[in-house]
């Protein structure tokens, strides 16, 4: 199925589907499909070649390539190899809550075809970290799996950090990095917890878990990083930057959704939740531009947002992530889009002469460019 076919099949079958059911079943379709005999090779026939040039070590972990899934797209772990084996050299799996939740009531998914957008009020539906583990612990995937989590609703904000490190211990042997996420929209007060001193404490916590939990199990601690919010002011985003790393994080996945409604039709101004896409993408090179000028190359970013073609990811790049995650840009463009993103990032390597792509990071941002 080229990008042509899906792009009829999701105008004329997939789009008439509510959107939260559509995902639904395109999730446990993927999980099938990698599971019955020759899907796994019909999966792969999507994937680009590998290119050597894409590879790359972060966290002195092996990526295949820098494009990964972005949180919200797998949120139990039930399609993480069906997705390694479309061509992503990474999936992040969540927002995984300590406890199971079922989130915000529905509806709570819509869809900005047009804008190639969606506005989602999800509030983190979960199946509990424990749920998790256990489907986590049966994977054989190749790609790196990071891990995203996040507090339970009705878990008191002073009581967060006790979420997040019950967490930590629980998922640690089925993670290979692990994202703090407190920059949803979708759970109330989940926000402030951005803050330098509210970070700090929650960050406090999550650190110590995760080195008793290293030490337990005689590895390593986990790469611990942070999922940050677009609608930050520049001075906000270098203070949570500071506050991250001076607490033992070691990325920043920049950025989750926006309140903004900012180049969608009124008629959707009155939805809740936050939005993502195409129409995120200049807010979301921005954070990651203001991030790299602030902490360079002292951790890696994770760039999120508005990434639909080889182009975005690069441009995203060259203002200063390291990888670049997709969630919104796959929902519209289906299986063949990373395996045509990729094509274009090595199309571009070609072109431009280019031995890997770290070579790239913060280009923009050291050449004194703001666009």
């Amino acid at each position: 199925m080229d990008l042509g076919t899906y792009e009829i099949l999701y105008r004329n079958v997939i789009s008439r589907v509510e959107a939260e059911r559509a995902h639904r079943v395109a999730l446990l379709g993927l999980g099938v499909a990698y599971r019955v005999p020759g899907g796994r090779r019909w999966l792969r026939s999507f994937a680009a070649e590998p290119d050597e040039r894409l590879r790359l070590r972060v966290w002195d972990q092996p990526f295949a390539n820098p494009l990964g899934v972005a949180a919200g797209l797998d949120k139990d772990g039930e399609a993480v190899e069906a997705l390694i084996a479309l061509g992503f050299g990474h999936v992040e799996v969540g927002t995984v809550t300590l406890r199971p939740q079922a989130g915000n009531d529905r509806p709570r998914v819509w869809r900005v075809t047009e804008h190639g957008a969606i506005v989602n009020a999800m509030g983190f539906p979960s199946g509990g970290s424990a749920v998790v583990r256990a489907r986590m612990i049966r994977l054989r995937a190749r790609g790196v799996v990071g891990i995203n989590i996040g507090k339970n609703r009705d878990t008191p904000l002073e009581s967060a950090g006790v979420d997040y490190a019950g967490m930590v211990a629980t998922l640690f042997d089925v993670a290979n990095y692990i994202t703090v996420n407190v920059s949803s929209p979708n759970t109330p007060g989940l926000r402030s917890l951005q803050m330098a001193d509210e970070l700090a404490h929650v960050l406090a916590q999550v650190r110590e878990a995760n080195e008793r939990t290293a030490e337990l199990r005689q590895r390593d601690p986990k790469p611990l990083l942070v999922k940050i919010s677009p609608d930050l002011t520049d001075a906000e985003i270098e203070g949570v930057a500071e506050a991250a790393l001076a607490n033992g994080a070691r990325g920043i996945v920049a950025t989750n959704t926006t309140t903004s409604r900012a180049g969608l039709p009124a008629d959707y101004s009155h939805l809740p939740g936050g939005r993502s896409g195409a129409v995120l993408k200049e807010q979301a090179n921005h954070v990651v531009r203001v991030l790299y000028r602030r902490i360079g190359d002292q951790a890696p970013i994770i760039g999120v947002g508005g990434i639909a073609s080889g182009a975005d990811a690069l441009e995203r790049i060259r203002a200063g992530a390291t990888l670049v995650q997709m969630y919104t840009g796959f929902t519209f463009g289906g299986p063949a889009l990373a395996g045509r993103i990729l094509g274009e990032m090595s199309a571009d390597a070609d072109a431009r002469g280019w031995r890997n792509v770290l070579e790239l990071v913060g280009a923009d941002v050291k050449a004194g460019s703001s666009s």
